[in-house]
């Protein structure tokens, strides 16, 4: 299935997704995934593996971690080569004053905000689909 690349109807139809759980930022500077850890997301850069894992998956397996966050999937299925997606998004989390670190999957986009404002940072993204058009 071909995703979407219409901006008003990837906005109209984001169906943003709050995972439950807290998750977080960590390196493994070998640039191995630990045993026992299962990350949502990986980066390998030059300083080592970049892991985003569940907040308990990293103190089990005693990677040091920052930036404790809720994990958000943009439900609808939007196509790699989409233009203003990440835009409007992350501005209108700006405008509400909320970080955002986004992902691309193949499929969705994976937002990661602040713990503590993952409910609001659903809702602005609620509102923005209902101010986008028919969703």
């Amino acid at each position: 299935m071909t995703g979407e690349s219409d901006l008003r109807v990837l906005l109209s139809d984001l169906r943003p997704e709050l995972h439950p759980g807290r998750y977080v930022y960590a390196t493994a500077p070998d640039g191995r995934v630990p045993a026992g850890a299962a990350p949502v997301v990986t980066v390998r850069e030059a300083e080592g593996l970049t892991l985003v894992l569940p907040e308990a998956e990293a103190v089990a397996v005693g990677l040091p971690y920052s930036y404790v966050t809720g994990w958000i999937t943009l439900r609808v299925h939007s196509a790699l080569e989409a233009v203003g997606l990440t835009a409007a998004v992350s501005l209108a989390l700006t405008d509400a004053g909320i970080s955002c670190n986004l992902v691309a999957g193949f499929h969705h986009d994976h937002l990661f905000v602040p713990y503590e404002r993952s409910a609001e940072a659903v809702a602005v993204l609620e509102a923005l689909a209902s101010e986008s058009g028919t969703g």
